[in-house]
């Protein structure tokens, strides 16, 4: 299956066979995504490539649970999602997987820890419980001298750390990041890039970069590139031809 995983990879977390996606516009019938195969295990850290209009977005929406496939199976946990409610699969999303955006989206009037706190409030949980936990992450992703700023009183690349912290204070099984480093210089987006890495490695943390960035996706151990709806596994040290 394309995207088998490497040998030290742990159990599996996510799986998708022949997933399709497709899109009328009028008479016409576009399709997006053709046949992809996927094995996601817990612990990897996997980026996807591909050049604009290959699809990454579609894809990150299907993974993410955003969006169900036109055909094809997805099953998360042992859970194929088509068998799910829209109230058991946002509770889903919500329980397993983290997002992080390249455009930040934090509210402006908040500051960083109640901002990190959101999802947590969308939870119910007790309002010092979410500045506890709150805290506590914006430590692990070294800002937490910035927790009471606003976002308009920080860098673009603490905005990005504000936001990777919002994403894990849930405990996601998956952080799901599309272009984490897009809006950012190139020194800024190597230090995002660096803590991606740290937070794997610390937390064992189940990774997904989605990135039209060679040199982005080469620091990640599993590299997979899509490209005309279809997916497939770069070895290892390979190029991802066609990135242009």
């Amino acid at each position: 299956m394309t995207g088998a995983p490497s040998r030290d990879a742990g159990p599996e977390l996510l799986r998708l066979v022949d997933v399709r996606q497709s899109y009328r516009t009028g008479p016409a019938v576009v399709e997006v995504l053709r046949g992809v195969n996927l094995v996601l295990r817990r612990g990897d850290l996997a980026a996807i490539m591909g050049p604009s209009g290959s699809g990454k977005s579609t894809f990150m929406n299907i993974l993410g649970l955003l969006h169900p496939p036109s055909e094809g199976k997805y099953i998360l946990k042992g859970r194929e999602i088509a068998a799910l409610e829209d109230d058991e699969l946002a509770a889903l999303r919500n329980a397993t997987i983290g997002f992080v955006f390249q455009s930040f989206h934090l509210l402006p009037r908040l500051s960083a820890w109640q901002n990190v706190g959101l999802p947590l409030v969308y939870r119910g949980v007790a309002r010092n419980e979410i500045e506890q936990r709150a805290r506590a992450v914006l430590e692990q992703v070294g800002l937490e001298a910035r927790a009471e700023h606003r976002p308009d009183e920080l860098s673009g690349g603490q905005r990005q750390r504000v936001a990777i912290a919002r994403a894990l204070v849930g405990e996601p099984e998956i952080l799901l990041a599309d272009e984490p480093t897009g809006a950012l210089d190139d020194e800024t987006g190597a230090a995002i890039m660096q803590l991606l890495k740290d937070l794997h490695a610390g937390r064992g943390m189940t990774a997904i970069v989605i990135t039209h960035d060679y040199e982005i996706a080469a620091q990640c151990p599993r590299r997979l590139l899509i490209r005309q709806g279809r997916l497939d596994e770069q070895p290892a040290g390979g190029e991802a031809g066609g990135m242009a």
